[in-house]
């Protein structure tokens, strides 16, 4: 088998592995061994090849790590979508909340709701603001917290 061949098929084993981990370790790598394959390719010693892999690897991680450790992280509240970025914002109460049920408008949808502190109950027509969603339920407290 030609050196090309195995160090395309490194390459991909490791963007394979990357795809399994997110840890932006194998990805770089795997994209180095790329590198190294196109020097086989175009009749790279074996030194050429391995000099390829190390300064390519050393070249992708630094550039890499920085990407994924962004993608990771949550983003900034200004940022956030779907049920996250509700957090904060005001809600109607459209049906009475309490600790254990309750129906909430904010926006134009209507979401299920329940009080943050069990003796709290909330009125049709009170307005409340959004402190934490869990899966999507809303979880409410009084405006003036």
């Amino acid at each position: 088998m030609p050196d090309w061949a195995i160090w395309f098929i490194v390459g991909a084993v490791l963007l394979a592995g990357e795809l399994l981990v997110t840890a932006a370790v194998l990805g770089p790598v795997g994209i180095a061994a790329f590198a190294a394959g196109i020097v086989a390719a175009l009749d790279g010693s074996a030194e050429l090849q391995i000099g390829a892999f190390i300064v390519a690897t050393l070249v992708a991680i630094p550039l890499a790590r920085p990407l994924a450790r962004r993608h990771r992280e949550s983003p900034p509240p200004e940022f956030r979508t779907n049920a996250p970025a509700l957090v904060g914002e005001e809600a109607l109460v459209l049906e009475p909340v309490d600790r254990d049920s309750g129906q909430v408008k904010v926006g134009g949808d209507v979401w299920s709701a329940r009080s943050v502190a069990p003796q709290e109950v909330f009125e049709r027509g009170e307005r409340v603001i959004v402190q934490s969603v869990h899966r999507t339920i809303l979880h409410v407290s009084q405006t003036d917290l």
